[in-house]
């Protein structure tokens, strides 16, 4: 959902997450062992979890109907966040040093070369129908998502440099690369097993909320078109034996109810419909937090600053078509949009503006010497007349060849309206005419698939260990519901993906990002909007959790993992709301690295 902070949408994979996941420390006494490895990791219990924590209880999150709840087919980060808890992958990742741990894979082995990765499967690990997990589900797995004629998007990319694998045994499978690449371990492990013997005679487009067999600690218990679904805490998830599984996943019930508007879900959070609601929405953190819910903190409101990465968020531009092939035209856009004035007025200056792609990439010591394109009319009107777009003497429009520059906005949510009614007046006094185009979340997403749009609002989550290729190479721009959205194309930004492909040392693999990064910038695919660097949440008191509140790397999906249901602090709550009596304040801000101290082993990215 397009807000004034980019979502942490998880829009790759499950590979995505474990991508962003990764220690340099691995990487580096890895790659540099020339050597065969094998890795078989103790299992240890999870470093964040509570033993407080106990099971059972219900959590209710807001979130959209999305087109499919398969996340091979829909890139949504609510889909992925419920596929997530229904399949598993080969790996997983430690929560603090992020370092590779068993998922699926107990133990896995990789070759002096680099590019074989065989992976040797848990024997107890088990479908929810009891059947045993098998080579032949990855192997299937694998060969679904390259299908081509499966609408798999850019889960194509990082497996798309193996050879089909090869099943050694019914609990060993081997994946050969045709080229080495740093994230080929990631891509090997990190992608979520399907069960083959249940969907093997399925048209795979068409596997969306229908999934009756999972490996995961939930399962699919009722969903209501538009309306809600509800997961259920499975007592016999293979994995609760292990020791890194204890005292997480706690609910019995999760409930998502669906919502097409941040306003709507925000009102139902109020109402007490909603149980953990994070705002993206600088208006209601100023303004609307009062009253006796928030008075007597029956709602808490915190602050989380973690080691959660930056996404960046904009307008993209689909540069497919005119007039946005036209690089004047994008800048002269990006000059009509007072991100500056937006900022103070309409968000309380709680915003820092873009200025890049890849925010983590700068600090103190490497500064970002991108241009911040301020508002600035008179060089856009200048760039257009260049560009050819003159206005007619009698109407004041914008005209080429005798066309009238009109820019039809796709959007999906009433709340980006104020935004865009100030961003229409600003292009209507060039000469541009701004046509809002609004549609429900499937049908946006639809057009997006399809490249089928103008100009549309789009935010992207961060990650530690960023992979460009997803999204700006050249070959993704034409992809049917890939991440190139824009169709950007630009031969030294393929050079420079091509590049970092085989360089496994961190730092020079950023040098390389950085020159990305500042080529994206000159080009404006986007017009870069703000970002906030904490997790703003709301949620009533009733829940245990960890001090923290969420977990290092994560957003509020991060609640669902460690937070429980608290039979006590629910009683509390109830009986302060019927005697209108205040519960014990909570502190506002929360600082992982205050409240957690452990080394931390990533490279810097604030």
């Amino acid at each position: 959902m397009p807000t004034e902070r980019a979502a942490m949408t998880r829009h790759l994979t499950t590979f995505a997450t474990l991508l962003a996941l990764i220690t340099v420390t691995y990487y580096s006494s890895l790659w540099a062992d020339q050597t065969a490895v094998l890795f078989e990791i103790p299992d240890r219990p999870n470093p964040l979890a509570s033993p407080l924590a106990t099971p059972g209880g219900t959590i209710t999150l807001s979130g959209i109907q999305p087109k499919s709840f398969n996340g091979y087919l829909d890139n949504f980060r609510s889909t992925q966040e419920v596929f997530d808890l229904l399949y598993e992958s080969l790996l997983s990742s430690d929560p603090l040093t992020a370092d590779f741990t068993p998922g699926l894979a107990k133990s896995w082995h990789v070759s002096a070369d680099k590019k074989t990765f065989t992976f040797h499967i848990d024997p107890t690990a088990i479908w929810s129908d009891g059947q045993p997990v098998t080579a032949n589900d990855v192997l299937w797995t694998f060969n679904a998502i390259m299908d081509p004629a499966n609408e798999t998007g850019p889960h194509k990319v990082a497996l798309g440099v193996f050879t089909p694998p090869e099943v050694i045994d019914p609990h060993t499978i081997r994946f050969t690369a045709r080229q080495a690449h740093w994230r080929n371990l990631m891509a090997a492990g990190g992608f979520a097993i399907l069960p083959s013997h249940i969907f093997r005679d399925k048209d795979f487009n068409t596997i969306n909320f229908e999934f009756p067999v999972v490996s995961g600690p939930y399962h699919f218990a009722e969903m209501r078109e538009n309306s809600s679904l509800r997961l259920e805490r499975r007592p016999d998830w293979w994995g609760r034996t292990r020791k890194a599984n204890h005292h997480i996943f706690n609910f019995q019930t999760i409930n998502y109810r669906f919502f097409n508007d941040q306003d709507n879900a925000f009102e139902a959070m109020k109402k007490g419909d909603i149980d953990l609601y994070a705002v993206y929405t600088a208006r209601i953190w100023a303004n609307e937090l009062r009253g006796p819910r928030f008075d007597n903190n029956w709602i808490i409101k915190r602050r989380i600053r973690n080691h959660s990465p930056i996404g960046f968020q904009g307008f993209a531009m689909n540069m497919r078509r005119p007039p946005f092939d036209d690089l004047r035209v994008r800048k002269a856009l990006a000059h009509l949009l007072d991100r500056e004035t937006l900022n103070s007025t309409l968000m309380f200056n709680a915003y820092f503006l873009h200025r890049s792609y890849y925010e983590d990439l700068y600090d103190s010591q490497t500064t970002c010497t991108n241009t911040l394109l301020n508002f600035n009319p008179n060089l856009a009107a200048s760039l257009l007349a260049d560009a050819g777009w003159l206005p007619n003497p009698k109407t004041g429009l914008l005209e080429k060849s005798g066309r009238n520059l009109t820019i039809n906005f796709l959007t999906r949510d009433a709340s980006t309206d104020r935004f865009l009614a100030i961003y229409s007046e600003a292009l209507k006094k060039v000469g541009i005419t701004l046509v809002i185009n609004r549609k429900d979340f499937a049908a946006w997403m639809r057009d997006m698939d399809a490249f089928n749009f103008d100009m549309t609002w789009c935010s992207y989550g961060g990650g530690i260990f960023r992979d460009p290729e997803y999204m700006w190479h050249s070959t993704e721009a034409d992809r049917p519901a890939g991440n190139n959205i824009t169709g950007f194309k630009n031969k030294n930004v393929d050079a420079w993906i091509e590049e970092q492909k085989q360089e496994f040392d961190i730092q020079k693999r950023n040098t390389i990002l950085r020159h990305i990064d500042s080529t994206l910038a000159a080009t404006i695919p986007y017009i870069l909007l703000w970002n906030i660097d904490t997790t703003r949440l709301l949620y009533w008191d009733k829940f245990g959790m960890p001090d923290t509140v969420l977990s290092k790397y994560g957003g509020e999906g991060s609640a669902i993992v460690y937070w429980w249901y608290d039979p006590d602090s629910a009683a509390d709550l109830k009986e302060a709301i019927n005697d209108n009596l205040p519960l014990p304040a909570r502190p506002l801000e929360v600082n992982f690295d205050q409240l957690f101290t452990t080394p931390h082993r990533l490279p810097k990215t604030r």
